[in-house]
């Protein structure tokens, strides 16, 4: 996997764990959960900062933000028992095919 992609990926999944935290800190009103909210903000950002150095602007907040809500919502689904109905589900299907659609096709993704 490339350096850039590599990056992405470990933003994207501290993002992740930043908005999980982010449910469990009950608005700010439990400290551990809001210090993981902070703490994994932090990194996601830093490390999509480094990705830029390789990868468009657009291109890597398309991948960063549609791969975050995909997770954001099967953790929801797993964890806080959320549930999608069939368009919340045919709309993250349509995230994830452009996801594809760009890491596949675009010239400017920078594989």
């Amino acid at each position: 996997m490339p350096k850039a992609y590599l990056l992405l990926l470990l933003a994207v999944v501290a993002e992740t764990i930043g908005t999980t935290a982010l449910q469990a800190s009950q608005q700010f009103s439990r400290f551990w959960p809001s210090v993981l909210v902070v703490v994994g903000y932090g990194i996601a950002f830093y490390l999509m900062a480094l990705t830029l150095k390789f990868m468009p602007v657009g291109i890597v907040y398309a991948i960063w933000s549609g791969l975050g809500i995909v997770l954001i919502a099967i953790i929801g689904f797993i964890v806080f028992g959320q549930r999608l109905d069939l368009p919340g589900i045919a709309g993250l299907s349509m995230i994830l095919g452009g996801i594809l659609i760009i890491h596949l096709f675009s010239g400017t993704a920078g594989h």
